[in-house]
């Protein structure tokens, strides 16, 4: 069952004397997030990147950057932490101050990987749910228990519009919740 944070969330490790700063960052603002730290951490040696994204073909989309470290030591290491997680629509940025001291490359590779551990580690986990949206048709006097069973599912609701026989409305929703509308609209015999 894939897994994605809601909020960001920092961790950070020194090996070495150098500091390794992790940031695990939502899909939606892991660019801007990314130019920020850039920007905040201009002294910084390196800013390494991992991401994954489901897109709504179910098609998943990873990449990973090693910013100047040696091919395949740092990004690599940080996208097979999220990918053993099991995180989706999310990213870790991982800005690293060099200490003096040379790691090598497992030493790199087990650091920038511990550092995006740990903020996973730190983050509240929620199972990610694809968001859909649906459009449901009631009766007037069906209304009621409509809106009700909308509430109790926590669907957020678009759109109305009412008509001669009754209403239309347009759901947004976790498609687990949407389905139990669904089944809930197929025992009033509305679909």
């Amino acid at each position: 069952m894939m897994k994605t944070i809601e909020k960001e969330v920092y961790a950070e490790l020194e090996e070495k004397k150098s500091r390794f700063l992790a940031f695990l960052v939502p899909i939606k603002t892991f660019d801007a997030r990314l130019e920020a730290l850039r920007v905040e951490h201009r002294k910084a040696s390196h800013h390494v990147t991992a991401f994954r994204c489901i897109h709504d073909d179910d098609r998943i989309e990873e990449g990973a950057k090693d910013d100047g470290e040696p091919a395949g030591t740092s990004g690599m290491p940080m996208l097979k932490v999220l990918i053993g997680r099991d995180l989706i629509n999310c990213g870790v940025i991982v800005v690293r101050y060099f200490g003096g001291t040379k790691l090598g490359a497992g030493g790199l590779a087990r650091a920038y990987s511990g550092a995006a551990s740990m903020a996973i580690d730190r983050a509240d986990l929620v199972t990610w749910e694809r968001i859909e949206t649906r459009t449901a048709t009631g009766r007037f006097e069906q209304t009621s228990d409509i809106e009700r069973q909308i509430t109790l599912l926590s669907l957020e609701v678009l759109e109305r519009n009412y008509h001669e026989e009754g209403v239309d409305i347009t759901l947004k929703g976790p498609q687990s919740a949407l389905e139990d509308f669904d089944a809930f609209m197929e025992e009033l015999n509305l679909y």
